[in-house]
């Protein structure tokens, strides 16, 4: 049965230029149903779009990254409605959010950023795909006053954030990073929030699980990361996939 789900990952990035088909067309064979794959800015999302209207499988987010908040013209908002509107494939948006690990100086002009998305997904009603990386108060706060559907993508707050996010209705995905060392954090998160809020992903070609971290990372792995949320939740890995593909199909409000 095919029941991995792929709530995120960057087919469009130049590390699969060399195989990208090639992969592509295998990838349900190894029992992939679905995934998510997220546009980082506007020229990436219309090769996101290219490759929704390839493969039945795949689905787009449009959205812009907040290390592109620079380089935005002042139209961004109408392209990206625009985006979403003309394809029916487009489930969401994201990927956006906050990043003070790569950018300390713009703080005040990405959280303006991440709220104008937000409002964008709400008028659209489609959820947020969101990043976080060394910004979990602020993108906390942004969402608790917003309140919009959608993920925390590569979950790496604690327990208190993660039950303050269920509370308001929003999903944790979770990766490769689940199989790293010094993980007790990640595991006592998902000791204490419902199977019902977790979501599989690869961040694909990125963050690839043990035993293949550091090389490049596709859908298939996350069989990986199942096998260690499922021994941490005490479960098994088939009833996992079955729950976080029933819980994707929920969020993307999707059929299979």
């Amino acid at each position: 049965m095919n029941l991995i789900f792929d709530t995120h990952a960057h087919y469009h990035d130049s590390a699969f230029d060399i195989d990208r088909k090639k992969l592509l067309d295998r990838l349900p064979s190894f029992g992939v149903s679905g995934v998510i794959n997220c546009s980082t800015n506007l020229e990436n999302a219309e090769e996101t779009i290219k490759l929704c209207k390839k493969y039945e499988y795949i689905f787009a987010g449009i959205g812009i990254h907040p290390l592109y908040v620079k380089d935005l013209q002042e139209n961004y908002q109408e392209k990206v409605i625009h985006l979403a509107k003309e394809n029916r494939k487009v489930v969401c948006i994201g990927e956006i959010g906050l990043d003070y690990y790569h950018n300390k100086e713009n703080k005040e002009e990405q959280k303006e950023f991440f709220e104008n998305q937000i409002k964008i997904a709400k008028k659209l009603d489609l959820p947020v795909v969101v990043h976080d990386r060394e910004s979990h108060e602020d993108v906390l706060k942004i969402l608790e006053k917003h309140k919009p559907k959608g993920v925390v993508h590569c979950f790496s707050g604690d327990s208190q954030m993660a039950n303050k996010l269920v509370e308001i209705g929003m999903y944790l995905g979770f990766g490769g990073t689940v199989t790293f060392r010094n993980t007790e954090q990640i595991k006592d998160v998902l000791l204490n929030i419902p199977e019902e809020r977790i979501l599989l992903e690869t961040d694909a070609p990125y963050l690839a699980p043990k035993p293949f971290r550091k090389k490049r990372c596709d859908s298939s792995f996350i069989l990986y990361t199942a096998k260690k949320i499922a021994e941490i939740k005490n479960t098994s890995i088939h009833d996992l996939l079955w729950a976080t593909k029933e819980n994707a199909c929920d969020l993307f409000s999707l059929s299979f």
